[in-house]
């Protein structure tokens, strides 16, 4: 019986013996397969086939390569459209995408392994390493390219913690070079238009200036003057005013700086001389016909809203004497004109082209035909003569039915 347990016992470690040995040469071959990658890694590194860094850390020397990361996360990293780099925490570059290095303008293997501060420009240093000494950071800084020319781009980084390397940084940088350029595209067209403004509002308050002493040459010509003359005066003068500020208005409220949406701008207009003038018992309607989306340049609506100005006040003050009723009617029509002239100076030319007419009739008691409307001694006739001229239009006066100004607007005028 002890012989037999003897005998059981000598195999059972008989084949603890093989199980071990099995084990080790499986171990051995294990480590042999091991040891032949890490001998093909080494090679390959030293004969520059494998971008790597080796980095000290706290269990020993690190090594970094591209190929090492994880491929999902490293295919997302290679296809953004920002660049990212991994830095030490002493700045030293441990990885970068090549988006990251085609916005410095250099090879990716001569970036790795580099401080990140040779491509911070040096007035943005202070700001960066701010950036890096709390968890994240954010803010608009220069880079430096290969070229040494400054690049403007958004910069975010973010702390890193992996394993053996502590304190590690993650930055994400964005080129706001096109941002940049845009920017600097609507300063100088905002500019342009402050410029612009202020030209119009000066020519206004020129044209204003103006008018004021065309009313006072008026007066003074007058050996006596009466009280309700000179209120008059200045009621005629505030309208002619009011007929300019109407069109700043409707420029500010239409969003352009130069071109005027005209039918609207009239209808404010007229609305305001209507209310403006009272003519005791009469009613007065205003019908107006006009054209829409016609858009005229401050060239043509400023001399034109103060021909309809003048022309409208006059028949509210003088078509409807002891009259109940009346009306005033304004048209203003496109029409193809043609236009005759010679082109560079050699033979003449024809052409059609898109004009306006614009027409204010009442159907009051008419301007007498002693009156001469291009040679009146009232302001507001010469006035209207002088805007016409101003247009290079023409104008046309019918008596027949109450009273009708035709103004023709000559295609190719400065604002069509």
């Amino acid at each position: 019986m002890s012989s037999k347990l003897a005998k059981n016992q000598e195999s059972r470690s008989y084949q603890a013996l093989l199980d071990e040995n099995r084990g080790l040469r499986d171990e051995i071959e294990s480590l042999r397969t091991r040891l032949g990658e890490a001998e093909e890694l080494k090679r390959a590194i030293s004969e520059g086939d494998l971008d790597a860094l080796v980095i000290p850390g706290s269990k020993g020397q690190m090594i970094f390569t591209v190929d090492s990361a994880d491929h999902a996360y490293r295919v997302l990293v290679e296809t953004m459209n920002e660049g990212t780099a991994t830095l030490a925490c002493d700045g030293t570059i441990l990885y970068c995408n090549r988006h990251f290095a085609e916005l410095l303008r250099m090879p990716l293997p001569t970036i790795v392994g580099t401080s990140v501060y040779r491509y911070i420009a040096p007035e943005n240093a202070v700001i960066f390493k701010s950036f890096l000494e709390h968890e994240k950071g954010k803010g608009e800084i220069n880079l430096l390219t290969g070229g040494g020319i400054s690049l403007p781009v958004y910069l975010s980084s973010s702390s890193l913690q992996t394993e053996g390397l502590p304190n590690a940084w993650c930055i994400v940088v964005t080129d706001l070079t096109e941002q940049k350029k845009n920017e600097e595209i609507l300063a100088k067209a905002e500019l342009a238009r402050k410029k612009e403004i202020h030209h119009r509002i000066k020519n206004n308050l020129q044209v204003i200036s103006s008018l004021l002493d065309l009313e006072a040459e008026k007066l003074s010509n007058r050996e006596s003057i009466e009280k309700w003359e000179v209120l008059e005066a200045f009621k005629e003068s505030q309208d002619r005013v009011m007929s300019i500020a109407l069109i700043h208005e409707e420029l500010h409220e239409g969003g352009e700086i130069d071109k005027l949406k005209f039918s609207a701008y009239l209808e404010k207009l007229v609305e305001n001389l209507l209310q403006t003038y009272s003519l005791g018992n009469a009613d007065v309607s205003l019908n107006l016909d006009l054209e829409e989306n016609v858009f005229f340049d401050m060239d043509i609506a400023v001399p034109l809203g103060m021909i309809v100005n003048e022309l409208v006040s006059n028949s509210f003050k003088y078509a409807f004497p002891n009259r109940e009723k009346g009306e005033i009617q304004i048209k203003l029509l496109r029409e193809e004109k043609t236009r005759n002239g010679p082109r560079n100076n050699e033979e003449e030319f024809t052409e059609t082209c898109i004009g306006y007419t614009l027409i204010v009739s009442d159907d009051g008691i008419g301007i007498p035909e002693r009156v001469d409307p291009e040679n009146s001694d009232t302001l507001g006739l010469q006035l209207v003569n002088i805007l016409v001229d101003q247009l290079d239009s023409e104008i046309h006066l019918k008596r027949d039915r109450g009273t009708e100004f035709e103004i023709s607007i000559k295609c190719g005028a400065n604002g069509l």
